[in-house]
């Protein structure tokens, strides 16, 4: 099965700069899209005649509405939204401040509410969008050392549910992705050493956290490849979903 409904669409990714980011946009562009990419620093893609990287800090809500805006009007009226933009907060809850807990929860969770209002005001009117969430499969699961992270997802998680409700009727579509851990450079920054990787596939007794049963990390092409499942025409009738992409690691789909 060939995924379709991508060719000429315009498709807006936040978090373009990263792994899971980068490894989408060349996903789209492959397929057909317009894609304007961006991160807080316009990413440093390689040329393409269909690509456009702007620079966007999604904490700031005039700047999404600005840049909805410019999108809109000089490239085209945008078909898909994907929210990729996240930062990691690890540290035990006694330990994080106040200004740790509040930037996490600027770009995790205000990122992706700026985001999908700026397009759920412009879908709407045409009756037609996709919008996803790459969230992360801690939104599901205590994590250890983790609770501003999680506690940040959970909230983008329910958010772009509830999204969806209300966008339902509109024919658009909101769904999230939940990777768990994914080859990418928010991953291999908490290593200590070469041994990370494993680590994280064996578990660990001490934390609660399980491993991961497929005994393999995910790439960013594992988790851009589900969400481009989820904006494709072969998901047509899938909206409000929380798919998990983490090699069985949370137990639960």
């Amino acid at each position: 099965m060939k995924l379709s409904g991508f060719v000429d669409t315009v498709a807006l990714v936040t978090g373009a700069g990263g792994g899971i980011g980068t490894a989408l946009v060349g996903q789209l562009l492959d397929s057909g899209c317009v894609v304007v990419a961006t991160d807080v620093v316009a990413p440093a893609l390689p040329a393409h005649p269909r690509l456009h990287a702007r620079a966007l800090d999604v904490s700031d809500a005039a700047a999404v509405d600005a840049l909805v805006a410019a999108t809109e009007a000089g490239i085209g009226p945008i078909g898909f939204g994907i929210s990729v933009a996240g930062v990691l907060q690890v540290g035990e809850v006694a330990g994080i401040d106040d200004a740790q807990w509040r930037r996490v929860f600027a770009v995790n969770t205000d990122g992706v509410f700026h985001l999908g209002r700026a397009l759920a005001r412009v879908m709407t009117p045409r009756g037609t969008g996709v919008f996803v969430t790459v969230s992360s499969n801690a939104a599901g699961v205590p994590r250890h050392g983790m609770a501003a992270y999680a506690a940040s997802k959970a909230a983008a998680t329910m958010f772009t549910r509830c999204l969806g409700l209300e966008l339902a009727p509109h024919g658009i579509r909101c769904n999230i992705v939940a990777p768990g851990s994914t080859l990418t450079p928010m991953q291999t920054g908490m290593w200590a050493d070469a041994d990370g990787a494993q680590r994280v596939i064996d578990g660990s007794l001490p934390t609660y956290k399980p491993g991961i049963p497929l005994r393999k990390l995910a790439t960013p092409d594992d988790i851009a490849q589900a969400v481009m499942f989820l904006l494709s025409n072969q998901a047509g009738h899938i909206t409000m979903s929380d798919l998990y992409v983490d090699g069985g690691a949370t137990l639960r789909g």
